[in-house]
């Protein structure tokens, strides 16, 4: 009842800005994008939308993608936890996403694989998010099963600014966004510093978070060309996942830790190239990567003496080319369009490590890799404009993946290769002028660590273990309606269904994932926003999932598997310098065990913001968390132990609390 209270207030009470096309434009992803779109489930989002969101977290950019949720179990420079279409995602599996061209999942990561770490990204610099649920384009492979976000830099920003935060827990945001117009081009420079150091009561988060970026945008070539270097260094200290028990026995409050010495640091420092022609695409990427991370999720369980704290590093170089060329035929009744397209992306990993740690000092070493894995992929998408109403689009993916392992335990380094073929359609037909109807399916894949594929000794009992297949594929289909009175009115809806030839399972007490039964899913999507007037709109999104190991047995629950995720967004133009929004984010209760009988509790957060603009300076007022919930961001049941209790350690809840309320006031100097 207090879910559906808040709920229901929040939809009745809020309201956003003008309804006029040219807002809906910035709002991108409530446009219609009838004509445009192949799915009743992908959309655009604009900055503006990104600009006015109440965000504790950058990565949180992803809860404008309708049915997504970001929440976090550990410090603050970790990748967040994504949860859509029913999966616990970790962070980042089968879940794309990329910048200008680059990806930014991690494959053969050392903390999870498909590892999706937005810290690197700076708000303000990003125009648009484009994200399609499903598998449906040729262009989407690796990781792709469950959707994908495409975040694309600015290349006209709208002012100059300077911006200045602070909050409590001495939380400190500085920002710095500027161009200047050269001969044939610009130049475009934005720059941010973060400090903080969270609600904990016995950490120090100390958060230190550092990013620029250098762009460069104009003509060359016939074309248009942008060349960009980004570099990002974070270090912090985490207040990890917690039992339960041990809240319950006061041996610590939800705001406290067991290991006080859990942190890490990670860097990235990237170049990038993309050029458009009237046919061509091409874009180009190196990228250098650091990650350096201590946790410890079972406290004494493994070893009663120094504790289980772990510590996971990984250190990369990746290169990377996508070239594209577009063109159309047409017969005497059907015009076509053709994409056609190659990828190649090489991972130079020196180090992906696990080593045993107390208090940041190693012990010994589980298993140091050092990984070369490669991928080659192409693929070919046609659009047939069959009548002025109807649209379909086919499309073939061949990926192929090498990689060498080269162990500290000789009979896990190897080689392995793997390759897959999928095949994409979508039917689209427009009902109405306001109205189109939806079609799709589609195969795709993620890739597995490479270790596990070339593995034979486990490193930790010394016994046999089986290898797993390089590349898991996936299937979905959905059937949906997009209406789109861009007056007033905007409704999307999908029924949908997806399986997973191998489910990726967390692991608390190795703090990673491992392969798992086959899955199937299937659920329903609906999004919906109404704008009432010129100073009120309500926005509402909603997804229920059903999701099952499809093997027989009652103990068919996926762990992680969230069945509901909603949303509300409320929003009011009070004047025309004043607007403010607040939203809600619901997420049902997660299974946490095979067998169904372990569940969390639902997680509700209301977030709220306000602010005042003139025309060279904008003043925010953000506060988080406004009813002050003590739900919890995350929870995994397994085994652990604290000190005293038998050896084989206690099965619980463990989690992470959300953080409490808190407030946050920003002033910008535009110019």
């Amino acid at each position: 009842m207090k879910t559906l209270a808040i709920l229901t207030i929040g939809t009745l009470y809020s309201g956003y800005v003008h309804a006029n096309i040219e807002k809906l434009t910035v709002y991108g992803h409530r446009d219609g994008l009838i004509g445009e779109s192949i799915s009743a489930s992908s959309g655009i989002i604009g900055q503006g939308e990104i600009e006015q969101r109440p965000m504790l977290r950058s990565a949180e950019m992803l809860e404008l993608i309708p049915g997504m949720a970001v929440t976090q179990h550990s410090g603050s420079g970790k990748a967040n936890q994504y949860f859509i279409r029913g999966f616990n995602l970790d962070h980042g599996t089968d879940f794309s996403t990329s910048i200008d061209g680059m990806p930014i999942n991690m494959r053969s990561h050392g903390h999870g694989q498909g590892y999706t770490d937005l810290n690197f990204i700076i708000p303000e610099s990003i125009s648009t998010i484009n994200y399609q649920k499903g598998s449906y384009s040729a262009s989407q492979g690796d990781f792709s099963a469950a959707g994908s976000a495409q975040f694309k830099l600015a290349d006209n920003q709208k002012h100059q600014q300077i911006e200045l935060s602070i909050g409590e827990d001495n939380y400190k945001r500085a920002v710095v966004l500027g161009s200047t117009n050269l001969t044939k081009g610009k130049i475009i420079a934005a720059a941010e510093w973060q400090g903080y150091d969270g609600p904990w009561d016995d950490i120090n988060e100390d958060v230190n978070k550092k990013n620029a970026l250098l762009r460069y945008v104009g003509k060359a070539f016939n074309g248009d060309l942008s060349i960009t270097a980004m570099a990002y260094d974070n270090t912090w200290n985490s207040a990890d996942q917690i039992p339960q028990r041990a809240v319950s026995q006061n041996l610590i409050s939800q705001f406290g830790s067991l290991d006080t010495t859990l942190g890490g640091s990670s860097s990235r420092y990237s170049l990038s190239s993309n050029w458009q022609g009237d046919h061509i695409k091409a874009s180009a990427y190196v990228i250098n990567y650091d990650l350096n991370l201590y946790s410890n999720f079972s406290y004494f369980l493994n070893d009663p003496i120094n504790g289980d704290q772990f510590n996971q590093q990984d250190s990369r170089n990746i290169y990377g080319t996508n070239i594209s060329y577009e063109f159309e035929t047409k017969t005497s009744d059907i015009n076509m369009q053709h994409t056609a397209g190659i990828e190649l992306r090489h991972d130079d990993i020196d180090n992906v490590g696990l080593y045993n740690t107390q208090a940041r000092k190693r012990l010994s070493t589980v298993r140091q890799d050092e990984l070369k894995q490669t991928s080659y992929s192409s693929f070919w998408e046609s659009k047939f404009l069959l009548t002025p109403k109807l649209e379909a689009t086919a499309g073939v993916r061949y990926d192929y993946f090498d990689t060498n392992v080269t162990s500290n335990t000789g009979a896990n380094s190897g080689k392995a290769n793997d390759d897959l073929v999928s095949f994409k359609g979508s039917l689209n037909y427009r009902l109405t002028d306001l109205l189109a109807a939806y079609a799709n399916w589609g195969q795709s894949f993620h890739s597995n660590d490479a270790r596990g594929s070339t593995i034979n000794i486990d490193p930790v009992t010394g016994e046999q273990t089986e290898q797993v297949d390089l590349l898991v594929k996936s299937e979905g289909a959905e059937i949906g309606l997009r209406f789109a009175d861009e007056q007033k009115f905007n409704l999307s809806a999908a029924l949908w269904w997806l399986t997973l030839d191998s489910e990726l399972l967390f692991v608390g007490d190795a703090g990673n994932t491992e392969p798992s039964d086959a899955s199937k899913r299937y659920g329903l999507e609906m999004s919906a926003y109404y704008w009432i007037n010129d100073k009120f709109s309500i926005d509402l999104e909603a997804s229920f999932t059903h999701s099952r190991l499809d093997i027989n047995g009652d103990n068919n629950y996926i762990e992680g598997a969230v069945p509901v995720v909603a949303s509300t967004g409320l929003n009011w133009h009070i004047t025309q310098q004043w607007q403010s929004s607040i939203r809600v984010r619901h997420i049902g209760k997660r299974t946490l065990t095979d067998d169904g009988s372990k569940r969390s509790d639902p997680l509700t957060v209301v977030n709220s913001s306000i602010s005042y603009k003139q025309t060279h300076w904008k003043v925010d007022f953000e506060l988080l968390n406004l009813f002050n919930s003590t739900d919890h961001d995350i929870d995994y049941y397994y085994a652990s132990r604290l000190p005293g209790e038998t050896a084989q350690g206690v099965e619980g809840n463990h989690f992470h609390p959300i953080e409490p309320r808190t407030a946050r006031l920003t002033l910008s100097l535009l110019f």
